[in-house]
């Protein structure tokens, strides 16, 4: 997931980077900066941190091809949807400076590791919210587990299908030597997720934006 930018055409990377940017800024105009409580900054500060060092615990292969977990769904039910992305930028800029991935391919990972798994957690949140009943469980086996495991095949789909299309590893290679690892990655992205999310939940719901206790404890279906 630590992309290089060698195998992709120059016009790619530049339209990523410049719609990763306009989504980055379209995010942070969105934030309500001055109403933001001390526990929404600390569970969202302190999440971001801990995502930065779910990433440095990789698994390299070839150049372009690492594993590692996301954390983007965590992130994503505890800061909200607008947060995340900002926080999985300092992230992957981070990661970057560190000399893990390029600057030039930055905002096409940008788009891959952190805009489609978060948005893709955001619906089926509100999917979830409108659909389902009020349960805790639902909102730990679905919005929390079944989420982050969708969101790491995604990638690996996602990811597969853009290193085979730019020539840079054969589609078979991939199909027999990377998408499989994606797909056993999802169980422990969302074994871990659901684990994090329920610990927060009981001990500091402060943190968890996404969780209400009127909601999902006291409401009746």
């Amino acid at each position: 997931m630590n992309l290089i930018a060698a195998p992709f055409a120059n016009e790619l990377l530049l339209s990523s980077a410049l719609l990763s940017s306009l989504l980055i800024l379209h995010a942070a105009v969105r934030i309500p900066w001055f109403a933001l409580s001390q526990e929404r900054i600390t569970g969202w500060f302190g999440a971001s941190v801990f995502v930065l060092g779910f990433w440095q615990m990789k698994a390299s292969i070839q150049p372009g091809l690492s594993f590692h977990l996301l954390g983007a769904s965590a992130l994503t039910m505890i800061a909200g949807r607008d947060k995340a992305l900002l926080g999985l930028a300092a992230v992957l800029a981070a990661d970057t400076a560190y000399g893990h991935a390029e600057w030039r391919s930055f905002g096409l990972a940008w788009l891959i590791v952190a805009f489609i798994p978060v948005t893709l957690t955001h619906y089926l949140f509100t999917w979830a919210q409108r659909a389902l009943p009020a349960n805790y469980f639902i909102y730990i086996f679905v919005n929390c587990f079944a989420a982050s495991t969708l969101t790491m095949w995604s990638v690996g789909l996602l990811t597969c299908g853009l290193l085979a299309a730019s020539g840079a590893y054969p589609l078979d290679f991939l199909m027999g030597e990377q998408l499989p690892y994606y797909f056993l990655m999802g169980w422990p992205e969302g074994f871990s997720s659901g684990i994090y999310m329920s610990l927060l939940v009981i001990w500091r719901p402060q943190w968890v934006s996404t969780f209400d206790d009127a909601f999902y404890l006291t409401r009746k279906n």
